[in-house]
């Protein structure tokens, strides 16, 4: 039983280690909320993008956008290294016409994220749509 729960532990340092390692990953995406994607199995949060939890009606609207935007799409992300609970950060790129465009500002233009400047270092708060800061609540961490 202890050699199982041994060699448990060692896939999972691999693993860890290999999405750390890898720096890019790419694959299709399933979308947990409006901030956070899984891509080949690995979950990135984007970095720098404040979604609303899909407790409420605007997450749950966000969510629903991210599913459409991303279905049927690969999605390219560039890990930082960081990590948050059990994802890793990332900035993530989807093709759209031969061109890689950042998913957390398509997010943010369609008003439903805010740049999140603490970790953006404001990069996305010129795509914020007009009211989209009165409508919805940024995080106390951002």
């Amino acid at each position: 039983m202890l050699k199982e729960i041994l060699l448990v532990y060692a896939i999972a340092a691999c693993l860890t280690a290999t999405a750390a390692d890898a720096r890019q990953i790419t694959g299709a995406a399933y979308v947990r909320d409006a901030d956070t994607v899984v891509v080949a199995g690995i979950p990135v949060r984007l970095n720098g993008i404040d979604a609303p939890e899909t407790s409420n009606r605007y997450g749950r609207d966000a969510k629903a956008f991210m599913d459409r935007l991303l279905r049927g799409q690969t999605v390219i992300c560039d890990l930082n290294g960081d990590r948050t609970y059990d994802r890793w950060v990332g900035i993530c790129y989807m093709d759209v016409d031969g061109q890689l465009v950042d998913i957390g500002g398509i997010v943010i233009l369609n008003g439903h994220a805010l740049d999140c400047r603490r970790y953006s270092g404001g990069r996305y708060r010129s795509l914020e749509p007009a009211g989209a800061r009165s409508r919805l609540r940024q995080a106390n961490y951002c």
